[in-house]
């Protein structure tokens, strides 16, 4: 992955908030004020998606972060963005707003109860 690409999406996100980036499991992933909001891979932005923003990505062309695990493709919740998005900070800015959203909505859910097995 190159820097090049990362300092590029720093300067398009210039204004957005405290954009930080961190290394995770040979990628990137992007915090916009302590949010987990998008990962780059292989100079590939991905952003947060939810049951709520999934449908603008769809229907403008964009899919979802795949990763093998075991040889199984897993899909995660970070799409891809439509290619013109990356075209400027004017128009990549709606799309930077529904991750963060979306993850917000993530980071503020109820946490799920983990159920325990009875022994005996």
């Amino acid at each position: 992955m190159s820097n090049d690409y990362l300092d590029y999406l720093r300067d398009l996100m210039t204004g957005i908030g405290t954009v930080t980036v961190r290394r995770m499991f040979g990628c990137h992933g992007l915090y916009r004020d302590g949010v987990f909001f998008a990962l780059v891979d292989d100079d590939a932005l991905y952003l947060k998606v939810d049951e709520v923003s999934r449908a603008q990505f769809e229907a403008a062309g964009c899919a979802p972060f795949v990763y093998l695990k075991q040889k199984e493709p897993i899909a995660l919740s970070y799409w891809s963005v439509p290619e013109s998005a990356l075209d400027s900070a004017e128009d990549l800015r709606p799309w930077l707003d529904l991750a963060y959203a979306a993850a917000l909505r993530k980071a503020n859910a109820p946490a799920k109860k983990k159920t325990r097995r009875k022994q005996g």
